[in-house]
């Protein structure tokens, strides 16, 4: 069994590619590998899926706790013969950037992983021996296992690596030179969605054969092997499903693969449906659930589709137990404003505008606490969410309490009752199982009433 993870001194030091590029040599080898994502990062798990053909995974120690990742990792990973989990921002980079709760280290001793640290040589060389030395003992145990030298000659690689092992006592296990055909571009969010690059499959593959011949196999074996029993707990099929709708497409991409498995755990069956393409609901839905996305990169073509536009609207106004988050969320308001500046009609289903700011809004983790039994809260109850969007509302509701867990800053938001979840902060339905059992609870008793009422 080979298990890593790939971590930094900090982001844009090039861990996403090669991440993919390990899994696609991993697959090429016939090692079967799968993924996981440290943080709540949507985008880099949809590399990870492009690569591998199935879902990467979030491990989040923030949005759930050690026992939660612990199962997700060991539940994921059964039936593969090599783990891979990405870290997020530098390596010990956590809550608040002042602590490592939820850092990509606190990942990686909650796992007990070996860490392949991920640098960039850049006008550094003993030095840079210093800064990882700095890392490396930083934290007992750092789970530092190795060093891979990103963006790195072959030429400036050989003069380092003796080097670097003589000074830190650490096996330097490969590089990857620039390759500027394997370069993924960025946008405000971060990385464009692996679906957006035409050639995604080409330039991974390209990064992928150069690591193929730039990484020591056997000493990556030799410091990230282990041999592991995959303890897991099968999953009991949910009887009497009820339908949910999913939007999930261009628009709508921002979805937990962990959320969906927790509402089929809690008894959903899920119906995914196209706010761009498709003209309706799907037929039969007791509870539709709107994840967060890039609507604003699709306002014109999403006003355009009209009938679905009242479908969602009418399914609100009826009651249909929903869900939305953040790009979700601004698809119930009455407008949106794309990026060209024009502001696009939306399903009107709630009030305000989604406008953009030019700037993070409310950026980061934050705790919920509600005023009042709705759908998914009960009264008093906290729950850890977060947030990650340049554009606002011009009326983003008051029914929650959100407060930033270290500092106390706290805003008013989100739009509750006993049918409806829609605010800015994105769920994770895994750290709180209870969100799920509500939400399908909420979408059977609405069955009920509809079985009822034809009845009458």
């Amino acid at each position: 069994m080979l298990e890593l993870m790939i971590a930094a001194p900090a982001s844009g030091s090039g861990k996403t590619v090669l991440t993919c590029a390990l899994l696609a040599a991993l697959k090429k080898r016939g090692l079967n590998p799968c993924a996981f994502k440290c943080g709540p990062d949507y985008i880099d798990p949809m590399f990870h899926r492009s690569v591998l053909g199935v879902d990467s995974h979030n491990l989040d120690l923030f949005l759930s706790n050690e026992d939660t990742v612990r199962s997700l990792y060991h539940h994921y990973g059964a039936c593969h013969s090599s783990a891979v989990v990405e870290g997020a921002m530098g390596f010990y980079d956590g809550l608040g950037g002042s602590t490592d709760r939820a850092s990509a280290w606190h990942t990686a001793d909650t796992l007990g992983l070996p860490v392949l640290l991920a640098v960039r040589p850049r006008g550094a060389s003993l030095t840079l021996a210093a800064q990882i030395n700095g890392l490396r003992t930083f934290r007992d145990p750092s789970h530092i296992a190795g060093i891979f030298l990103n963006d790195c000659s072959p030429m400036l690689f050989k003069s380092l690596k003796p080097t670097l092992e003589r000074e830190t006592g650490l096996p330097v296990l490969g590089y990857l030179p620039h390759l500027e055909e394997a370069v993924l571009e960025s946008r405000h969010l971060g990385l464009q969605t692996a679906g957006e690059i035409k050639d995604i499959a080409a330039r991974i593959d390209r990064a992928a054969q150069t690591l193929e011949a730039a990484m020591d196999w056997d000493k990556l074996s030799e410091a990230c092997g282990r041999r592991m029993d995959w303890e897991t707990v099968p999953r009991v099929p949910a009887q009497n499903r009820v339908p949910i709708a999913v939007a999930r497409d261009e628009a709508f991409c921002f979805l937990y693969e962990e959320t969906l498995d927790a509402l089929r755990d809690a008894g959903a069956e899920l119906l995914f449906f196209s706010p761009l393409h498709h003209k309706a609901v799907p037929e039969q839905t007791c509870g539709l659930y709107l994840p967060g996305g890039y609507p604003e990169l699709y306002a014109a073509r999403l006003a355009r589709n009209e009938s679905m536009r009242r479908s969602v609207r009418e399914a609100v106004d009826r009651g249909m137990p929903t869900v939305a988050e953040c790009g979700g969320f601004l698809y119930l308001g009455q407008t949106l404003e794309g990026t060209d500046g024009a502001a696009q009609p939306m399903a009107g289903a709630l009030p305000g505008e989604g406008i953009r700011t030019e700037r993070l809004v409310r950026f980061g983790y934050s705790e919920l606490t509600a005023d009042t039994d709705s759908l998914l809260f009960r009264k008093g109850e906290s729950v850890p969410v977060h947030e990650f969007h340049y554009w606002n509302s011009t009326q983003n509701g008051d029914c929650l309490t959100a407060a930033k867990p270290l500092t106390g800053r706290s805003w008013r938001c989100g739009f509750t009752n006993e049918r409806l979840y829609a605010a800015f902060p994105h769920l994770y339905f895994p750290g709180r199982p209870s969100l799920a059992r509500r939400f399908v609870q909420g979408a059977m008793l609405y069955r009920k009433e509809q079985i009822d009422y034809e009845k009458c």
